[in-house]
């Protein structure tokens, strides 16, 4: 199995998400795909370069959400085992599964960056 079929999205901290927004789309011209709090007190923005598929998450640096890259995995629970095996840092024990997003999970490289896999199918468009 492929482990990783693309980069989906790399996180950027900001110390204020609606100065960063600001910025990012009117100074740098890109176009906003999402502005939802995913949770309470956990405020996801996310923005993309016209014509770029991966996209930049504006996320303060204390977020519930991980700072990390976002990438794609065609089996989240085979790629959740194989991370496991390896010895890898595993920040979920379980594959985390909310309603209309797909299967992910997050973990840390060996220098501590962290990476999330979402689980890219035909039947999603995971950010």
């Amino acid at each position: 199995m492929t482990m990783t079929t693309k980069v989906l999205s790399v996180s950027v901290p900001v110390a204020d998400q609606d100065l960063a927004l600001k910025f990012y789309t009117e100074v740098l011209g890109c176009e906003l795909r999402t502005d939802v709090e995913v949770w309470p007190g956990a405020r996801m923005i996310e923005v993309v370069p016209p014509g770029s598929n991966v996209s930049l998450v504006l996320l303060p640096p204390d977020s519930p959400i991980p700072v990390a890259i976002r990438l794609g995995t065609p089996d989240a629970q085979q790629a959740h085992n194989k991370i496991r095996e390896a010895g890898v840092t595993l920040h979920n024990e379980e594959l985390v599964r909310m309603e209309g997003i797909p299967a992910m999970f997050s973990f840390t490289d060996p220098d501590g960056n962290g990476l999330v896999y979402l689980e890219d199918t035909d039947e999603n468009e995971p950010r």
